[in-house]
């Protein structure tokens, strides 16, 4: 019978590992229970982490000029562009000297001819034209600040091309001598700088964007 204490010690049931010893030992307050542990919350989608929680994405807000899924309506590109064409016409006269001294210089001129032989034919075409883009157009709510801006620039630029005309028949420079030259000089400038402003507003406007010209931008900002 020598060998029964080794026959008992073989049919003794094993020890049990030392991970379900832990887990029996374990207090149930700290086993995994999802309706108990805090780091769980119970959704309509499910048990949720914490931890695992994304943080929201702030929302982007971006203006028509930088979303191209909003862009300005044709309506308002054309009214824009056409206001610009008051002051360009206004100022064609500040090029005389030019087309005298380079004749060339009216061949890139000759596709608006007939647009501006029409609006000198017309009787105070000026006057009528100024106020009925101010009346109309700047003062009219219906239409957007955009057009609104640009047509006022358009006014404003006009106004300050009356300015030399004024200067000019109070100081009467003559036909000759300096006087005669600064006044050539300053048409000149002034023609080039009439041309130049109703080029970058007319490219501006077409493409929707918003021309600010210089020293009558900040003008025609403070009228509206």
């Amino acid at each position: 019978m020598a060998s029964n204490p080794l026959l008992r010690l073989s049919l003794r049931p094993s020890s049990p590992t030392t991970a379900t010893y832990i887990n029996r030992r374990q207090p149930p307050s700290l086993l995994f229970h999802p309706l108990k542990n805090p780091s769980f919350k119970n959704t309509p989608q499910g048990f949720k982490s914490h931890s695992s929680k994304t943080p929201k994405r702030q929302a982007i807000s971006m203006s028509y000029k930088n979303n191209p899924s909003t862009t300005t309506p044709a309506i308002d590109r054309l009214i824009s562009a056409t206001s610009y064409l008051l002051p360009f016409f206004n100022g064609l006269q500040y090029g005389r000297f030019l087309f005298t001294q380079y004749p060339s210089l009216s061949l890139l001129f000759e596709p608006i001819l007939p647009i501006f032989s029409l609006y000198k034919s017309l009787p105070y075409a000026s006057f009528v034209a100024f106020f009925a883009i101010y009346l109309v157009v700047v003062r009219n709510p219906n239409f957007s600040h955009y057009v609104r801006f640009n047509a006022m620039q358009a006014l404003v630029l006009d106004i300050l091309l009356v300015v030399p005309l004024l200067l000019q028949r109070i100081l009467s420079p003559g036909r000759g001598g300096i006087g005669f030259k600064l006044m050539v000089m300053g048409h000149n400038a002034l023609f080039v700088f009439v041309v130049l402003c109703f080029v970058y507003s007319l490219v501006f406007s077409v493409l929707g964007k918003t021309p600010y010209l210089p020293f009558v931008a900040d003008a025609a900002g403070r009228q509206l």
